[in-house]
């Protein structure tokens, strides 16, 4: 949808449901998803990276109003892009920089850029951002919106349910690629980024590249008619596999107390735990030394190549004395020639308390961000697992037709396993903290693993005694997209292999 100015309105005109004012509109009316090269204001930003240096960073600023034709609501279907022009004073060529999608959605909820007036340098935790980071390297950065679980329209209609923020970020990377030639930086070089809900958005953007399941949803906001493949994907914490996380949360945290000091209901917990041993091997994920994964021997895997490794490389990175403060503070870490070693009960007895109950996301309330995700129409949450319907509803109890559909339109694990989809991403940042208890530290170790046994190019590292959302590498990454794209700053890419449509 082309632009007259910098923040001009989208040609249509949507400030909230577009439903009725497009009904029955003929395609070839659709006004042209046109990027407007002209419509910017330049910035000029301050940016800290992660040695403490400051940069000033000059930036073009673009506002697109609406990344479709037929925006349900352009508040949230809109995305901005930034352009570095120089950084200390000295000028960037842009062209053919990579581009970083980074999403900021945040359980599932809506997510707006309408309002943002420019990047925002800071980030989680008071650092820096991480589009500040990409933006300083020399890389543009995309920001879009897309609908969320809460929205209502005057009707009481929900329709920012699943499978929305999908949708709406492959029609943002449509748009991009519709745009090639016109929109500053590399289209074939999309490297997508999101936290919790946001990183499993960004894993199943990059596992799902040109599906035809989302052609219907696709074509209802008109949608650029363009790949929604991306390159690479970045996914901090990623909350996925939903349909199967109830049993991954009591396999990992079963026995852990909550809060209070109390256990959740243990028959279910162990009801539960059965159901992902069921689970697990249907995944097909080998690893070396233990072969095909199973709930017998998933902890040792984790233990030896995600936490074990994640310890050792916070102890080797402290000073002796902070070292041995550490150990003394924590006896169950075994320190010994640069390694650290321990159990997985002990491990679990560091991490301390669970953060969620049982069933943690199907709750049998329906009261959990998840229900509300698989609502529909005016119902505003439902059941998306038959263990929580027929614990409430009895053993007869079927669910919802349009289920089963949307739980493959939100899982990666479909595209990766039940349906493997060659025009997924090959390049994968992944990343999680080992005190994380939001979903079991299981999701991320299978995502990696599945990605491994393609073929795929895998960097997943477990942050020792990160919580939820942790980014201690934020550097690393930047220069991690560099090295899979090819960049290099002020030249023009060279082509590495792997994907770029």
């Amino acid at each position: 949808m082309g632009l007259t100015a910098a923040g001009a309105a989208p040609a249509l005109g949507f400030a909230g449901s577009a439903r009725a004012a497009t009904k029955g509109q003929p395609v070839g009316a659709e006004p042209a998803l046109v990027f407007d090269p002209a419509a910017h204001t330049e910035q000029t930003i301050a940016v800290r990276d992660t040695t403490g240096t400051v940069h000033s960073v000059t930036y073009r600023f673009f506002k697109v109003a609406s990344y479709v034709a037929r925006p349900v609501n352009a508040a949230y279907q809109s995305l901005n892009v930034s352009v570095p022009v120089s950084v200390d004073g000295s000028p960037v060529d842009a062209t053919d920089a990579p581009i970083l999608l980074a999403n900021s959605v945040g359980g599932y909820m809506p997510s707006s850029v309408a309002a943002n007036t420019g990047i925002i340098a800071s980030g989680m935790g008071g650092g820096t951002s991480r589009q500040a980071l990409a933006l300083a390297a020399g890389y543009v950065v995309v920001e879009p919106g897309a609908r969320g679980r809460t929205l209502v329209d005057a009707d009481g209609v929900y329709y920012g349910t699943a499978p929305a923020a999908i949708v709406d970020l492959k029609a943002a990377v449509r748009y991009l690629k519709a745009n090639k030639g016109r929109v500053p930086g590399d289209v074939e070089r999309i490297v997508s980024s999101g936290v919790s809900a946001g990183g499993a958005l960004s894993a199943l953007l990059g596992a799902s590249g040109d599906s035809p399941l989302y052609e219907p949803y696709l074509a209802e906001i008109g949608a650029a008619d363009a790949s929604d493949a991306i390159f690479a994907s970045g996914d901090w914490c990623p909350i996925t596999d939903l349909e199967h996380a109830d049993a991954a949360y009591e396999w990992n945290w079963g026995g852990s107390p909550l809060a209070s000091g109390a256990l959740v209901d243990q028959t279910l917990s162990r009801e539960l735990t059965a159901r992902y041993a069921d689970y697990l091997p249907t995944l097909g994920l080998r690893t070396e030394g233990h072969g095909t994964l199973t709930a017998r021997n998933l902890d040792d895997h984790l233990v030896e190549k995600y936490l074990q490794p994640s310890a050792t490389r916070f102890l080797a990175a402290l000073t002796d004395d902070a070292r041995a403060d550490y150990l003394a503070a924590h006896p169950f870490l075994t320190w010994s020639g640069g390694r650290a070693r321990f159990t997985w009960a002990d491990f679990l007895t560091h991490v301390g308390p669970r953060k969620k109950n049982a069933p943690s996301f199907d709750a049998f309330g329906l009261t959990t961000p998840e229900n509300n995700l698989y609502g529909t129409g005016t119902t505003g949450a439902r059941h998306f697992t038959l263990f929580s319907l027929r614990h409430e509803q009895g053993a007869g109890a079927r669910l919802a037709p349009d289920i089963p559909a949307k739980l493959r339109l939100m899982n990666p694990m479909h595209h990766l396993v039940d349906q493997v989809n060659p025009h997924r991403a090959k390049h994968w940042w992944i990343r999680v903290g080992t005190k994380d208890s939001d979903t079991s530290l299981s999701v991320v170790a299978n995502l990696a693993t599945r990605l491994e046994n393609l073929g795929d190019d895998v960097d997943a590292r477990y942050y020792w005694d990160g919580g939820h959302g942790a980014d201690q590498d934020p550097g690393e990454f930047i220069g991690w997209i560099a090295q899979v794209t090819g960049h290099r700053p002020g030249v023009r890419s060279r082509r590495l292999p792997g994907r770029g449509r």
